[in-house]
């Protein structure tokens, strides 16, 4: 199984450890597409008008400025790099969740995608953001989707992303199934925003340290979630993946 993570929005500088090396990160033939990204985030950071081309506020300058020295600042593994609700619920990674931290990525507006232990540095950018003249999404899905598709063939793909990182890499319907998250109150049903998050971090945080195998299939994937959550399942239809809704008491 493949677990697609979002990256948070905030992340954590190192304060010691390597420099970025893109021809180091996993999946290597996406160097080329880094480096291009890589270079037009420094151009656009130092612009005067770079708070403005990233949609960022000025509060968050700093990080902004950092862009500009990406390659000569140190770098971490990205399960410690990214922050926030989801990383927080992972919880603690036993000695069996690390073993199967090779089946986690993270999706990236500045790499595309990287591996959770790839070492990579803070920077600020959002897959929404237009680089070059085109929304970040939409470039990186020409360029992943050749990569991917061979990479991850034949195994099932645990989307915990946000929309907007899904539209760089779909995943093929029929092997994806996209985790949403909702209360329920009533028997009226709404909606899980900025908790979700908290909630495919803390099943996917139970995944890793289950003793039992991670789900090679949609019906293992709905065994496993039911041992933590009430979840109700939609197979996919046509290009439309699959859905695991968790439901929480309102």
């Amino acid at each position: 199984m493949i677990i697609l993570l979002p990256p948070s929005e905030g992340k954590t500088p190192a304060a010691t450890g390597p420099r970025l090396d893109l021809v180091a990160l996993s999946l290597p033939e996406l160097t080329g597409a880094r480096a291009e990204v890589l270079d037009a985030l420094a151009e656009v950071s130092a612009a005067p008008d770079a708070l403005d081309r990233l949609g960022v506020g000025a509060g968050i300058a700093e990080d902004v400025a950092r862009n500009t020295r990406l390659t000569e600042i140190p770098c971490a593994p990205a399960l410690d790099t990214y922050s926030g609700v989801l990383y927080s619920a992972l919880g603690r990674l036993t000695p069996t969740a690390r073993a199967r931290l090779g089946h986690v990525w993270v999706s990236s507006a500045l790499f595309g995608i990287v591996a959770a232990l790839d070492p990579i540095p803070a920077y600020r950018l959002s897959m929404k953001t237009r680089l070059s003249g085109q929304v970040l999404s939409t470039w990186w899905r020409t360029r992943l989707t050749p990569v991917l598709d061979d990479e991850f063939a034949g195994q099932l793909v645990l989307d915990c992303r946000s929309t907007e990182y899904r539209k760089s890499w779909p995943g093929p319907p029929e092997r994806t199934a996209v985790v949403d998250v909702y209360t329920e109150s009533r028997g009226r049903r709404t909606v899980v925003s900025h908790n979700a998050k908290h909630t495919r971090g803390e099943l996917v945080g139970r995944l890793l340290r289950s003793r039992a195998a991670l789900p090679e299939d949609f019906r293992g994937l709905v065994t496993a979630a039911k041992r933590y959550h009430a979840v109700e399942f939609t197979p996919p239809q046509g290009r439309q993946p699959a859905r695991l809704d968790i439901i929480l008491p309102g």
